[in-house]
């Protein structure tokens, strides 16, 4: 089925859309729940002001994206990577920077 040049508001469920193929497309607003996209490609996509919750994003690849206030709180990062640095490791690393400045500030007769 082909859609071209049309404004309509689709209310679609329990469906197979799989394969299917959106370009110069409006989803603004738009809402995904319980939903496979698993093996999708998003290129040239604005998803500013996204929110995301209870997905599973294991072997996400982002690349060349504005992540600019982005936020990640409560998620599984075993694995994942900065620029090929481990995020495990760069929190550890974060953490024992804030331990010693800590400790250095405790201590007034460090300089």
């Amino acid at each position: 089925m082909k859609i071209h040049r049309e404004k309509h508001r689709l209310d679609v469920t329990v469906s197979d859309l799989s394969g299917s193929r959106f370009d110069d497309v409006n989803l603004s607003g738009s809402i995904y729940e319980n939903v496979n996209m698993s093996g999708g490609t998003f290129h040239d996509i604005n998803m500013s002001g996204w929110r995301v919750r209870n997905v599973n994003l294991a072997g996400l690849r982002i690349e060349d994206a504005n992540l600019a206030g982005a936020s990640l709180s409560g998620c599984q990062m075993d694995g994942m990577t900065i620029d090929g640095i481990e995020v495990g490791d760069l929190l550890k690393v974060w953490a024992r920077q804030a331990r010693s400045e800590d400790a250095t500030a405790a201590r007034p007769d460090v300089k």
